[in-house]
């Protein structure tokens, strides 16, 4: 079972009283994981909302949003892949696009492909702190751009906010 699947399943034994998959009693990664979710939703469909049913203004949102230090969309998923191409992690933003394994990026790399503002507001929204919200980002994002390009190319736009948006309204069962 993917990362992508123990969260959602997660969600959904805790919505029934269960302990999510992979958590430890006093919680853990994985309810790290499930709060970073709904962020990195919105940032990669390029929403204000956070990805899940009107959540709170993702710090990626779209047209220039305004926010904690002037913040500005990063252009949804093709920005993000973008982003990370421009601060030296193109290896690894290609290899979670491509169909083959997806190579791992450091926590400490997300404080320079976001900058520290950007990254403060992915935390504060989250409601963890900025060393969680780098380690998490870690985990979730490479399998998530994995599974939101399957045939190892971009998909067209509509087809991206589909699989996004059937992403949240697992997450949110």
């Amino acid at each position: 079972m993917g990362l992508l699947d123990q969260i959602l399943g997660g969600l959904a034994g805790n919505s029934q009283g269960r302990q999510p998959m992979g958590q430890a009693a006093g919680g853990g990664m994985s309810s790290v994981l499930i709060a970073l979710l709904p962020v990195v939703l919105g940032m990669l469909a390029n929403r204000q909302g956070g990805g899940m049913g009107g959540a709170a203004s993702s710090p990626f949102g779209g047209s220039g949003e305004a926010g904690p230090g002037g913040l500005g969309g990063l252009g949804g998923l093709g920005g993000l892949l973008e982003q990370l191409t421009r601060t030296g992690y193109g290896q690894q933003a290609n290899s979670w696009v491509s169909t083959g394994p997806n190579e791992p990026l450091q926590p400490q790399a997300w404080s320079d492909i976001l900058g520290p503002e950007k990254l403060a507001a992915i935390a504060s929204q989250a409601g963890v702190s900025e060393d969680q919200a780098r380690a998490g980002l870690s985990e979730l994002l490479p399998d998530m751009v994995d599974r939101l390009t399957p045939e190892g190319h971009m998909p067209a736009q509509d087809q991206l906010l589909a699989s996004i948006d059937a992403f949240a309204r697992q997450a949110s069962r």
